[in-house]
């Protein structure tokens, strides 16, 4: 039986590695994409022996580079099934403070890269007999107004619209959804923590923010990534995995019990 393919971006840390490893632990032959091709080969060394593996240096915000890095895995593992969009940025700042340098790094990777991405794999899926399926990463922030995010939030905006209308494009051949997670302890977290002055304190403050009190694992993430890209029924969806932050007031309330 031949193993499925799936494309992770962003792969060479956090949910992107989180992602690319489970995948590769349920039988995907998987292709790794990101700029640092170094740290890609070190995600590359943690996949179990034997799996069927292309790592792949890639700036999606750069079509020529992804459209060469599409048709490399086409080559050396065949027809895509899956694509997990997991690249992204966040630069928070105050509005005054962002810089139209940083407004458009975001945009371009969190947004634009999306597009280039299902814009290059997408083709492939449709000529395939076999369904393909891509799972997007929205976020909270495309869902509700979060201070010093404009940038991220109209990213990730985007990528909501974005998945909508591909869901009704390419159906029935493919399935395009979404994932949307909250708080994720990840290195780009920590690094926005950082930004602060007090990482401790910082994260506290993010758990109290959350109505779950408590932020995601790269690992729990990746589990509902992995998911939605095999629920046969689902098209056009934005999975929530916030821990209620987008059904709660921005700033949830302290228990009541």
């Amino acid at each position: 039986m031949t193993s499925p393919v799936t494309i992770v971006t962003g792969a060479s840390s956090g949910i992107g590695a989180a992602t690319a490893q489970l995948l590769a632990r349920k039988g995907h032959a998987v292709a790794l994409l990101a700029r640092d091709e170094a740290a890609l080969r070190d995600v590359a060394a943690t996949l179990p022996a034997g799996t069927p593996q292309l790592v792949r240096p890639c700036d999606v915000t750069a079509p020529q580079q992804v459209a060469e890095a599409v048709a490399a895995v086409v080559e050396e593992l065949g027809t895509p099934f899956g694509l997990v969009n997991a690249a992204g940025v966040c630069v928070p700042s105050p509005l005054p403070q962002t810089s139209t340098a940083d407004w458009d790094t975001t945009l371009a990777v969190n947004l634009t890269g999306t597009f280039l991405m299902c814009q290059a794999v997408a083709p492939h899926m449709c000529a395939s007999s076999e369904v393909g399926s891509i799972v997007n990463f929205g976020s909270e922030a495309g869902s509700i107004g979060m201070p010093h995010y404009s940038a991220y939030c109209a990213s990730k905006a985007g990528v909501l619209g974005l998945t909508r209308a591909l869901a009704a494009e390419l159906a029935p051949a493919v399935r395009v959804n979404a994932l949307c997670p909250g708080p994720v302890d990840t290195p780009m977290l920590r690094s926005e923590f950082a930004l602060t002055g007090d990482v401790d304190k910082a994260y506290r403050a993010e758990v109290d923010r959350v109505p779950l009190r408590a932020i995601a694992t790269a690992a729990e993430v990746a589990d509902a990534a992995v998911w939605l890209l095999h629920a046969g029924g689902a098209t056009g969806t934005a999975l929530a995995l916030d821990g209620g932050t987008t059904v709660a007031c921005y700033g949830a309330a302290p228990h009541q019990h």
